[in-house]
């Protein structure tokens, strides 16, 4: 392979790393977007009960239905928008309140159900009742020592010889929805000068938002934190 053509493959595979660098975020926002609307739309398409099928599906000559329709699920999914509100507003009033209270008590009276119903309003209170439920962005050695995750203070707990231990959330990367949950005590946690926001950004970005941006820095230095290595 001569001189020019290896310049020629190099300026191609540049563009090519240029223009994927460029499209790829739009790509996964579309795709994204399209994967949380698929979902939501499975559930929400079944509030068009109301609806025929003969407006909704296409029907096959064999007797056999179609997909709905995409416009219809758009039209589903602000009907429950609709919905929503409507509940929202009946249950900000006395007699809403009192419904919800009459519907949480027979829901727990239900075996196995109370438990769901139970443990998801709980956690769904606990992100509604406070703006960020994620309460300090942390430093802590995970998922071996020497290594350091960046994790989420979100509550604290009594240990068994009574010391204070920290509940910190550690999300997985790039999707922060699942993780792992750590309880540890504060002298083994490094706090971060990072705002939540910032830290979730580093997280979904796989790290590479720069530091410099992120403001990663202490916000004081633990007992150990002359031995621990921080990323900077």
């Amino acid at each position: 392979m001569t001189l020019s053509e290896n310049h020629y493959l190099k300026r191609w595979r540049d563009n090519f790393l240029a223009g994927l660098a460029i499209v790829m975020p739009a790509v996964i926002t579309v795709a994204l977007v399209v994967w949380i609307f698929h979902n939501v739309s499975n559930v929400t398409d079944m509030l068009l009960f109301f609806v025929p099928s003969s407006w909704i599906r296409p029907h096959f000559p064999d007797g056999s239905w179609g997909e709905i329709h995409w416009y219809w699920s758009w039209i589903a999914l602000l009907w429950a928008l609709f919905l929503v509100c409507l509940v929202g507003r009946y249950g900000r009033h006395y007699l809403g309140r009192k419904t919800i209270e009459w519907f949480d008590t027979a829901i727990m009276r239900v075996p196995l159900l109370n438990k769901i119903y139970g443990t998801i309003k709980q956690v769904n209170q606990s992100f509604s009742s406070n703006k960020s439920s994620f309460k300090q962005a942390v430093l802590v050695a995970f998922p071996y020592e020497g290594s350091r995750a960046v994790g989420f203070v979100t509550g604290e707990q009594a240990g068994l010889s009574g010391e204070k231990l920290l509940s910190v959330f550690i999300p997985t990367t790039p999707n922060p929805t699942s993780g792992f949950l750590l309880l540890l005590p504060e002298s083994e946690i490094i706090k971060l000068d990072m705002s939540v926001a910032d830290g979730i950004k580093f997280i979904i970005s796989l790290g590479a938002i720069s530091p410099d941006h992120t403001n990663f820095r202490l916000t004081a230095s633990p007992p150990d934190a002359a031995s621990a290595p921080v990323a900077r």
